[in-house]
């Protein structure tokens, strides 16, 4: 309910007006308007009637109402006063140089005029500050309106950041800033976007666009899947021989990674093995993977062939610097070997090299577990937390997947695909990708259907790991967020623009789950509407 308050201000000839609020929450008044004139405060009174009491100007300020942006905000404080709007020749100030960043992009979208590290107060200013709140939630932030002015403060670049996002939204289309003090931080650390780049040739431009999204709506991580049996999608110096015709340049990959470093998203590659190396097979194909019988199975490298670690390790190793953030997505799904009866019987030099690495009693599941290990040394001696698909680690083994690999949880139909609370009450972390609520699959092919941002809103949280079913609300801090992803298994059923427009609202609606951990205050339709105001 809209609670109305009257402010009574007495205004006496040649004193400037000031308008008194309520407190602000933490101590200090707010919705001040300083800087009118007596002569505009005056508006109503009469001149000739000195001796008899003048009606006294007023000016209400009903309390501020909570701001409506994509997240939500988690909590704010409301108070009176007429908020805040960006003017021309207002100001960003910051108090620390390392802000400069957050500033001039915050500037140049609100048409405002960057002024640097300032200690001055002017009316109008948005300022961004560090805080010294030790222990806070580094991508948290705190966002005060009062007095015609703004500051966005947090322990960290990332929550200022997010700060901006969420006054760039409050004023968008020519809205107001609320007066009060709005306390937010995310639920989730993990919340991703996938992009299969492999099956389909994306525009680095789209791309780009893609990233300027995501930072506005808060996610922190942009996965790029750019190896599959379809294509190999950025240049290679170490392996030129293996990329497709239609790829990324390594500079344009640079500019998509540094333009989501200033927006603080970090980039995950991911090339994906022993399976899904369909495009290197194509120009090595004696590291083709042959059962007993001499037939080629699809995709899959022979991982008893010591070349075919080489060859991975190179591309590992070269690409590292070209993706400076602390994630390394290393696949391991679908290899085909263990999706027969008999993988040993069928493939008997995997069988021997299991067993001359682990043992008499090893089987072909330990090579591929050992496979999965020694990549993850690979991208560990970059300073990378190594993840793989679900299916990739494999119950029964006598060697165990190394307990720092994350746990990308997709699906539940794969072979080896085992109930989520398996690898959490190992102690596992998981980041949730469930192919239910969150794979947009081009073209729908199998069982997909397209996600609705529908049934995400008001189905899908983060415990929801595996079909429809939460796990137990106990493993909630071992599931690090969530990740949206587009997969290209049919690559010419929409277009770049068909594909940006269809996964708009499924984005909104994930994001919201990852940011805030409660019910949404808003109905679906309500969402909606917010999300086509914001756009």
């Amino acid at each position: 309910m809209l609670i109305l308050a009257v402010v009574v201000v007495t205004v006496a000839a040649g004193v400037s007006l000031g308008l008194l609020a309520s407190d602000g929450g933490d101590g200090a008044p707010v919705g001040s308007a300083q800087g009118q004139s007596s002569a505009g405060a005056v508006e109503g009174s009469s001149p000739t009637a000195s001796k008899t009491p003048s009606p006294t100007p007023t000016r209400s300020y009903p309390l501020s109402r909570t701001p409506r942006t994509i997240p939500a905000v988690r909590a704010h404080t409301p108070a009176r006063g007429p908020g805040w709007q960006p003017e021309k020749g207002q100001r960003v100030v910051v108090s620390d140089g390392d802000l400069a960043d957050e500033g001039r992009l915050l500037a140049g979208e609100l048409g405002l005029t960057y002024a640097g590290e300032k200690d001055d107060v002017r009316a109008g200013d948005v300022r961004l500050a560090l805080n010294d709140d030790e222990g806070a939630d580094p991508e948290s932030y705190s966002m005060t309106v009062r007095g015609g002015r703004v500051t966005i403060s947090g322990p960290a670049d990332a929550g200022v950041f997010y700060g901006t996002r969420t006054l760039k939204q409050e004023v968008h289309g020519g809205g107001t800033a609320p007066e009060g003090v709005v306390r937010d931080e995310p639920a989730k650390p993990v919340r991703g976007l996938m992009l299969d780049i492999a099956r389909k040739h994306f525009t680095a431009g789209w791309i780009e666009d893609r990233v300027r999204e995501l930072g506005d709506l808060k996610y922190n991580q942009l996965g790029l899947h750019f190896s599959d049996d379809q294509g190999f999608r950025i240049a290679s110096d170490s392996h030129p021989e293996i990329v497709s015709r239609e790829h990324l340049t390594k500079a344009q990959v640079k500019r998509i990674v540094d333009l989501a470093a200033s927006r603080h998203i970090t980039v995950v590659p991911e090339i994906d093995s022993p399976g899904h190396l369909g495009a290197v097979i194509a120009a090595h194909p004696d590291l083709q993977l042959r059962n007993a019988q001499g037939v080629a199975t699809r995709g899959a490298v022979d991982i008893s062939d010591p070349d075919a670690a080489e060859i991975v390790d190179d591309l590992l190793n070269e690409y590292a610097d070209l993706f400076p953030g602390g994630q390394w997505h290393l696949g391991g799904d679908e290899y085909q070997a263990l999706t027969v009866s008999d993988p040993e019987a069928s493939f008997p030099q995997l069988a021997r090299a299991a067993t001359e690495a682990y043992g008499s009693g090893a089987g072909v599941a330990d090579l591929t577990t050992g496979w999965l290990n020694d990549r993850a040394d690979t991208v560990r001696a970059h300073d990378k937390t190594p993840r793989a698909w679900n299916d990739g680690f494999f119950a029964g083994t006598s060697v165990q997947a190394d307990k720092d690999i994350q746990v990308a949880y997709w699906t539940g139909k794969e072979i080896g695909a085992r109930l989520p609370a398996e690898y959490l009450s190992a102690g596992r972390k998981v980041i949730n990708y469930n192919d239910e609520f969150l794979y947009y699959v081009l073209g729908q092919p199998l069982t997909f259907v397209y996600p609705t941002g529908q049934r995400i809103y008001e189905q899908w949280t983060p415990l929801v790991v595996r079909g429809t079913q939460a796990v137990p609300a106990k493993y909630d801090d071992q599931i690090l967020g969530g990740s949206f992803a587009v997969w290209c298994d049919l690559a010419n059923s929409q277009t770049e623009a068909q594909v940006a427009a269809g996964i708009r609202m499924p984005l909104r609606a994930t994001v919201q789950k990852l940011w805030d951990p409660g019910k949404p205050e808003l109905s679906w339709t309500e969402f909606k509407a917010l999300g086509d105001r914001l756009d």
